[in-house]
């Protein structure tokens, strides 16, 4: 921390006896192990310096106390002292130059760790949107899963042990930002019949554990629905025919369980304490299905056509959540 590191003021290091003279001597013996410590503890403080400057470069300083301040300013002039004794003494320059170039490489670390912190920092966005350091998390896990040494196994193993260390709603736009960038030339491999872009040879190793890792949990799955904006999971649907299938099961079971207040002259949600879409929001996911791509439009418009002949096939609203689903979304696209 910056009061450890500036907790104790640098001691007054006599420089002036580097060792030096006859040799032989039992008092000149003594002094040059006297120097010797003293060199030992001259380079110990300077080992201190690459922390007292990634310190004093971060925001941690803004917390410092006048005490604090001070012993860092010491800190400095002592250094400052240190480089301008070192100017005539090569040897001794030498010496300290070996032992910051060990400290510097500690600084370069700290560097990497300062960035990562950012990187991995909580989004300070609006909820569903998908900021830049979301999309460079994604880019890195998208490297490390393309790693060529890693078996099938391997790689899902290790993909669950990094998305288990993020918190949820961060995992999942991570997933969904590695998804997306696999389809905007992250390693697309081609379209496929089933509307896979990216389970092709080159990337269906990548893909593949991302989408295990997603819809082997239900509730996972649920989770990461609810979380993420209704065209941003079309996009992923429309691409991703496992996704998409799994995707219109999920919202036709949170349809199920809407129920119709007539007093409200709306749909409700039977559970209202439960992690399911209000109507409001079911019917923007239908709505975004539908304006995908053709195929997708299809599949979503059929599915609604389905459920509303199973229940009934009914013409007028408030008999059926699919009934007015389906003439929502169709009154949707004719006004587009």
């Amino acid at each position: 921390s910056a009061n450890r590191i500036t907790s104790s003021l640098p001691p007054r290091l006599g420089l002036a006896s580097v060792p030096g003279g006859r040799r032989g001597s039992r008092s000149n013996r003594w002094r040059q192990g006297r120097a010797g410590g003293a060199m030992e503890a001259v380079l110990a403080q300077v080992a201190q310096l690459p922390a007292l400057l990634a310190v004093s470069r971060s925001a941690l300083v803004r917390d410092w106390d006048p005490a604090t301040l001070g012993r860092a300013l010491q800190w400095a002039r002592y250094f400052q002292h240190l480089h301008d004794r070192c100017r005539g003494r090569p040897r001794l320059r030498d010496a300290l130059g070996r032992r910051l170039r060990q400290g510097p490489r500690r600084l370069a670390l700290l560097a990497r760790r300062k960035a990562a912190c950012r990187l991995l920092a909580p989004r300070r966005g609006s909820p569903g949107e998908l900021e830049p350091p979301v999309g460079a998390e994604a880019g890195m896990l998208l490297c490390r899963l393309r790693d060529e040494g890693r078996e099938a196994g391997e790689r899902s193993r290790w993909l669950r042990g990094v998305l288990e260390q993020l918190p949820r709603p961060r995992a999942f736009e991570v997933v969904a930002a590695a998804l997306l960038l696999l389809l905007r030339g992250g390693g697309g491999g081609g379209d496929s019949p089933g509307g896979d872009q990216a389970s092709g040879a080159g990337d269906g190793c990548v893909a593949g554990p991302l989408l295990s890792w997603l819809l082997e949990n239900l509730d996972r799955f649920s989770a990461f629905c609810v979380l993420l904006p209704g065209s941003l999971l079309a996009s992923l649907a429309a691409h991703y025919s496992q996704l998409s299938r799994q995707y219109l099961d999920l919202l036709t079971g949170w349809g199920s369980h809407l129920l119709y207040d007539p007093l409200q002259g709306r749909w409700v949600k039977s559970c209202p304490d439960e992690a399911e879409l209000s109507w409001e929001e079911l019917r923007e996911r239908f709505s975004c299905l539908c304006k995908g791509p053709v195929l997708l439009r299809g599949q979503t418009r059929a599915a609604l056509k389905l459920l509303k002949a199973r229940d009934g096939d009914f013409k007028v609203r408030g008999l059926s959540v699919w009934t007015d689903l389906l003439l929502e979304v169709e009154e949707d696209l004719r006004k587009e």
